[in-house]
């Protein structure tokens, strides 16, 4: 195991789409914080380091589709998988080594973010509004979603050896998730009661509207159902992290956990059968 976490390390050093996704993630870690500063002085409102902070939640699951899809799917490519099967490694360890890389290679994208968002936000901005204890959790929150999408976008790719046809699978699937992810979230927040208010009609006379209930207000079960995926999928955690409005963290880290759990071990139960040509 350690040779080969040393060897896919090694690859990882060297790896182009890491460099970039790194390099994005400490570019927008800059520049969220100057230019939300630049506007600030502009505008004359104040702005929250609260409000930019943690907009890396939705970019990590985005950036962790390609880099998985194309890290493991050369090393099915290169015939380097069946490789290191026939010299006698387990798939076990084959398996969880891409895992383990793949999830260390997320996490340093989002610390190429927090770092530098971090330090400038604070210099530039003030400091977090929220208590710091929050702030902790919600950072480790989204370390433990980065390891959710990690284990899907690893059981995708180590189940099918076409690389093409993983990054396909895992790009357009995480954005089918964040575009549901906010259709979830406009449901959520619709208005119990549209409030009422007064206008002045054409004729000018005043006409009062009264308070009313909203129709698409969702109730019952069916609000249970959208509570559940919109703390359950790791993009709709990106959505609340993102906006720092995770009203039930404890179930959300709870929820990423299993889903890490659950996808890694069907990926090695799988993988143990497959028929690596």
């Amino acid at each position: 195991m350690s040779k080969l976490l040393s060897a896919d390390f090694a690859r990882l050093k060297k790896d182009k789409l890491f460099w970039i996704g790194t390099i994005f993630m400490f570019a927008m870690g800059v520049l969220s914080p100057v230019m939300n500063y630049i506007d600030m002085k502009h505008s004359g409102y104040e702005i929250s380091l609260d409000n930019i902070f943690f907009i890396y939640a939705i970019y990590i699951g985005i950036l962790l589709s390609a880099f998985c899809s194309l890290f493991i799917g050369t090393d099915y490519s290169d015939g380097t998988i069946r490789n290191k099967v026939v010299i006698g490694h387990t798939r076990i360890s084959v398996y969880l080594s891409h895992f383990i890389v793949c999830a260390a290679a997320g996490m340093l994208m989002c610390l190429a973010y927090i770092v530098p968002g971090g330090v400038l936000g604070i210099c530039l901005l003030g400091f977090f509004e929220t208590d710091i204890q929050l702030v902790l959790g919600l950072i480790l929150c989204s370390v433990i979603m980065s390891l959710a999408f990690t284990a899907v976008f690893s059981l995708v790719a180590m189940l099918n050896q076409n690389k093409a046809v993983v990054a396909v699978i895992n790009i357009l699937g995480v954005f089918i998730l964040l575009f549901g992810a906010i259709y979830i979230r406009s449901k959520l927040y619709e208005p119990e009661i549209y409030d009422g208010y007064v206008y002045r009609d054409e004729n000018g006379e005043i006409v009062e509207v009264e308070a009313a209930p909203n129709p698409r207000y969702i109730r019952g079960t069916e609000r249970e159902v959208y509570t559940f995926f919109y703390d359950f999928l790791p993009t709709c955690q990106s959505l609340q992290l993102s906006s720092m409005q995770v009203e039930r963290l404890w179930r959300v880290d709870l929820y990423s956990a299993a889903i890490t759990i659950v996808a890694t071990g069907a990926g090695l139960f799988f993988f143990r059968k497959k028929d690596l040509k």
